[in-house]
């Protein structure tokens, strides 16, 4: 996956960004297009995938369980080059056994997705990752797909190398979700989809629903309906016969808020991202941005395949803190660091709760942000689940003190577009990782007029 040798990168106070760019696929939408599609009953297209090496993992352990792959070059629709995925599915309850282990890198999306997948196949698999995924819990995605009949050995602490036993009987369960988590509810509802009758997924807050749509488009029979209280209950009918689809993967909001948060931070600047995923499960940081006072508007919505999109602007904006409440933050979890670094430039004292989740992410990154914002001069507190930023109401000051990444693609960038604010530039330890989520990250940024260089 990634080399050896650190290579850090340092970015410096920059100015006047400029430019209209398209940001790669969305990383949870490829995930699931490849997934599903090789569950679906003839051959697929994807369009707009992400190529990056989280996604790449999650392909290269589809053709190891059966599924056809291919990755294509093809034209656009202006003629310029373009690339073309085609998936022949296996059908559900197809998938063969593996002859070797599968690598799942460093996403924590494909590996908790995978194990829902095989839990209800009567075969058996051996799932690993890299350094800082072994580290990332599974227990929480195994309780329930053990209730359906598979079985699930983990190393200490719930951890990968995994070995999943999947059951040859499956049963359908009811679960109610103890803390909101779209992988988790994605995992059950995968392993569903080879287990007769109906599998039932209530979540008391709502997370990202791309499972539901793109599982609904392909012919799956499942309902969502909101109970008194509020919370969502996903049901799944069992065995059904998933219809291949041409798709196109919009671009991932995620990867949109660096070059965005850039744009708002940074003096003079103008900056648009075209194809951009709105769905509300993922809107939580342009909410939010809005709410600081953020010249960001929204231009050309429409939908593509079942998902909502949009084109961003944003503009040099003189940011105001905010208070995030906790019932936002699964719609914005991935966004909290670049968040933080966007209320680090801004006026006052902002408060995010509801953050216990980025403390099992691919680092613990609440502690790393924290420990990063002082490192740039910024005076932050925190607690087990929440974060305060002091605003320095402008740039901050910054430094060569170099920000610790863990191995943290989101703490790399959101540590890079904060030192286009910061009056003594930002060095991170390392920027490999970046593109297990964001091929091209370096020249998409420096395109627009940022300075990030090698250190």
């Amino acid at each position: 996956m990634t080399h050896a040798a650190p290579h850090p990168a340092t970015a410096r106070l920059s100015r006047g960004l400029s430019g209209d760019v398209t940001v790669p696929g969305d990383k949870s939408i490829s995930h699931r297009a490849l997934m599903l599609s090789a569950l679906a009953v003839g051959r697929s297209t994807v369009d707009g995938l992400l190529e990056g090496e989280d996604v790449l993992a999650t392909a290269a352990a589809m053709r190891a369980l059966g599924a056809g792959i291919t990755r294509e070059e093809t034209a656009g629709p202006d003629g310029a080059p373009a690339v073309r995925w085609v998936i022949d599915g296996v059908g559900v309850g197809g998938l063969a056994e593996p002859a070797d282990v599968l690598d799942m890198g460093n996403s924590g999306t494909a590996a908790r997705l995978l194990m829902g997948l095989l839990a209800t196949h009567p075969l058996v698999a051996v799932m690993t990752g890299d350094a800082s995924l072994r580290k990332r819990p599974m227990a929480r995605v195994a309780t329930p797909l053990e209730k359906m009949g598979a079985k699930i050995v983990t190393r200490a602490g719930g951890r990968l190398p995994a070995t999943v036993i999947g059951t040859r009987s499956p049963v359908p369960i009811r679960y109610r979700l103890p803390v909101p988590s779209a992988q988790v509810k994605s995992a059950i509802l995968l392993a569903g989809l080879n287990t007769p009758g109906r599998t039932v997924v209530v979540e008391p807050e709502a997370t990202r629903d791309h499972t539901e749509r793109m599982l609904g488009a392909m012919g799956a029979r499942i309902t969502v309906e909101t109970e008194a209280d509020g919370a969502r209950v996903i049901t799944l009918d069992g065995q059904p016969e998933l219809s291949a689809r041409d798709m196109t993967v919009p671009g991932d909001p995620s990867s949109a808020a660096f070059p965005l948060v850039a744009g708002l931070i940074t003096e003079g600047s103008a900056v648009t991202v075209r194809n951009v995923c709105l769905n509300p499960g993922r809107d939580g940081l342009i909410r939010t941005l809005a709410e600081m006072g953020a010249d960001l508007t929204v231009t050309d919505p429409r939908d593509v395949g079942g998902e909502p999109v949009g084109d961003l602007v944003a503009r040099s904006s003189a940011l105001r803190a905010v208070t995030v409440p906790a019932d936002r933050a699964p719609s914005m979890i991935d966004e909290f660091p670049v968040l933080a670094a966007a209320a680090a430039t801004a006026h006052g004292t902002s408060r995010f709760e509801g953050l216990a989740e980025l403390r099992v992410k691919e680092s613990d990154r609440l502690q790393a942000v924290a420990d990063g914002l002082a490192r740039a001069g910024v005076t932050v507190r925190t607690g087990e689940d929440w974060l305060e930023v002091d605003g320095c109401g402008g740039p901050v000051p910054g430094g060569t003190d170099t920000v610790v990444t863990h191995l943290d693609h989101r703490i790399a960038m959101a540590f890079l577009v904060l030192g286009l604010a910061a009056r003594n530039g930002m060095v991170v330890d390392d920027d490999r990782m970046i593109a297990t989520s964001f091929p091209g990250f370096r020249a998409l940024m420096t395109g627009l007029g940022c300075d990030i260089t090698d250190l």
